[in-house]
């Protein structure tokens, strides 16, 4: 006959797993920077209006992973736009068409063998990209655009944290958008400069 009660083994139980709740490590969530051009000389152009259309739909399903980032390249561009362009005329509008603004997700072929069971392999590659065209308008006719694009890839050890990760991909995604702020401020100057104030 046992010495303890049959109430026992229900009492000890929830115990037991509130004990091993208890020892779960939560994860802390990292505070990010927001992405702005604010600290850049804005591009003051010869229009009245300025408009951001975008004709990029994210997919929101794999391999696409954009939707996930904590800042997603769309998002960025926009702010870009609303930092870097700025109207000063009385007539005429620009028009920022995004083109694209994506992050492809690729699993990477791991080795195999006895090495490879004691290696940390880059398990995930990013590749991302963005496009667009700023395009003038006067008198309801286009009268000159310029084009800009961006690339650029990182890959993930397979013992990266969700923290990590999500470092490398702001970090990926501030590069990108640098790249393309140069290129795009470069072509508005050389194919736009007459509607430069």
């Amino acid at each position: 006959m046992s010495r303890f009660p049959g109430s026992f083994a229900l009492i000890v139980l929830p115990v037991l797993v509130l004990g091993l709740a208890a020892c779960e490590t939560p994860v802390v969530e990292q505070s990010l920077p927001e992405l702005t051009f604010a600290h850049l000389k804005p591009i003051k152009l010869n229009v009245a209006t300025i408009e951001v259309v975008s004709q990029y739909r994210p997919p929101l399903r794999p391999p696409n992973v954009e939707h996930l980032f904590p800042t997603p390249p769309l998002k960025v561009l926009r702010r870009w736009a609303s930092d870097r362009l700025k109207a000063v005329g009385k007539s005429g509008s620009a028009r920022l068409v995004i083109h694209k603004a994506s992050a492809v997700e690729s699993v990477l072929k791991k080795k195999t063998g006895f090495t490879a069971a004691f290696t940390k392999q880059q398990s995930h590659r990013y590749d991302l990209a963005v496009e667009a065209t700023l395009e003038i308008f006067a008198d309801g006719r286009q009268k000159g655009h310029a084009l800009a694009h961006a690339t650029r890839f990182s890959t993930l050890r397979e013992d990266t944290s969700i923290n990590k990760r999500q470092r490398i991909w702001f970090d990926l995604t501030e590069a990108l958008v640098r790249d393309f702020d140069a290129e795009m401020e470069n072509n508005i100057r050389r194919h736009l400069g007459a509607w430069i104030r």
